[in-house]
């Protein structure tokens, strides 16, 4: 689950992270309300959405030269008119893709002269089963270059989960970013608490750039990206609270309440699966036929009747599906009541797409009887390829 910029540095600051104040808006008011509560005349407007490179980003709806989505203000008359080009409009990044996201909110911080800044990152480290932090001298807007660039300037530094994050650890990050004296010990001390954050809080990225150094001798976090694993938050209700459902795919808002998981894509096959790896391959297979998959969509190994059929209203809500695969391996999931919910489903919803349907597994007889007697014109598919097939052949009959 992903957080905004102001409530990460909210997170971060219950454990002692030095943050520069700053408070949010959600309206031109506010924004001018919330620059008056800090001492200036340096302030800083912030466009609140979940993507990165704000500051290099553009508004749709402004002039191409417009000033991007982190902007510095010397006055309260320019936090205003930065609010106002900001608020409603749409900013597209590198990271948003070509349709952007519309700014609900900002964040007024107070300025900072910055003498130096630095990257800093945690996160989950499959490969070693680890948490990793990496650092680099090379913070700023640019760290994507030079992560492709100069790779050199950015080091990794793996922490043993029996000792957690020790002296040692912090001394090597430390190093990396070249500091010396009062700083190292700032940034050292810096870098235990963000650790202790991210354990406590069980985030799954902590992503700080940048890490600055003040021109009188303050090491402060200025920007900040978390997100958290989802499957730990029923352990922190305070940072479930913070979700904005705003910044999501409806679909995909949709689908966690009935616990589905499903991450809408490019394509117009519409995929129902049982199982990560299965969801994967069909989603292969689909490509090597020369069609392209519209989600990824797994059931789980247990999905009663009610959730097959929101699994399909999801899937049908997506205008750009022109046909749907389904593919079931019946282990604990039954293949009857996979048919069930499909014939159920469609039969709601009045299908008007191709549907073609593979089952294998338990009670696999009885669902494909349950779907030859629906009355509804469903395709079956005797295997993953004979599926594939037939999905992409019915789509392109039906264009």
């Amino acid at each position: 689950m992903n957080i905004h910029e102001y409530q990460a540095k909210d997170v971060l600051k219950t454990f002692g992270v030095a943050i520069p104040a700053g408070y949010p808006a959600l309206s031109v008011a506010e924004a001018v309300a919330a620059a008056k509560k800090l001492p200036g005349p340096l302030y800083v407007v912030k466009a609140q959405i979940h993507a990165g490179g704000r500051g290099k980003g553009k508004f749709k709806e402004l002039a191409a030269d417009a000033k991007g989505g982190v902007r510095l203000a010397h006055s309260i008359d320019e936090v205003e008119a930065a609010a106002k080009d900001m608020l409603g409009n749409t900013l597209v990044t590198i990271q948003t893709g070509d349709e952007g996201k519309e700014v609900n909110r900002l964040y007024v911080t107070d300025g900072a002269d910055i003498a130096k800044e630095f990257y800093l990152s945690m996160l989950v480290d499959r490969a070693s089963g680890r948490i990793a932090m990496v650092v680099s001298t090379e913070g700023g807007m640019d760290i994507e270059a030079v992560a492709h660039d100069t790779p050199e300037k950015i080091e990794t530094i793996t922490i043993d989960p029996a000792t957690g994050l020790t002296d040692a650890d912090a001394k090597k990050a430390t190093d990396v970013l070249k500091l010396s004296g009062d700083l190292a010990a700032q940034a050292a001390d810096t870098v235990k608490k963000l650790y202790t954050a991210f354990v406590k809080s069980d985030m799954a990225m902590l992503e700080v750039n940048p890490l600055v150094e003040t021109d009188d001798g303050k090491i402060l976090v200025l920007d900040a990206k978390v997100s958290f694993d989802e499957n730990a938050l029923f352990r922190h209700p305070d940072i479930a609270a913070l979700r904005d459902e705003s910044e999501e795919d409806p679909m995909e808002v949709e689908a966690s309440k009935h616990d589905l998981a499903y991450i809408k894509l490019d394509g117009d096959i519409g995929c129902m699966v049982n199982g990560a790896g299965l969801a994967m391959a069909t989603m292969d297979i689909i490509k090597l036929n020369g069609a392209f998959p519209a989600n990824f969509l797994d059931v789980g190994g247990g999905a009663s009747k009610e959730k097959v059929t929101a699994a399909f209203k999801i899937i049908l809500s997506d205008p750009a599906v022109k046909g749907i695969l389904v593919n079931i391996f019946g282990g604990i999931m039954k293949c009857d009541i996979i048919a069930d919910g499909i014939v159920a489903a469609a039969k709601e919803v009045n299908l008007s797409v191709p549907l073609v349907v593979r089952l294998e597994g338990t009670n696999v007889d009885k669902g494909k009887a349950i779907l030859a007697n629906s009355g509804l014109p469903i395709v079956s598919a005797d295997d993953l390829g004979d599926a594939a097939k037939k999905i992409v052949a019915e789509v392109k009959k039906a264009a």
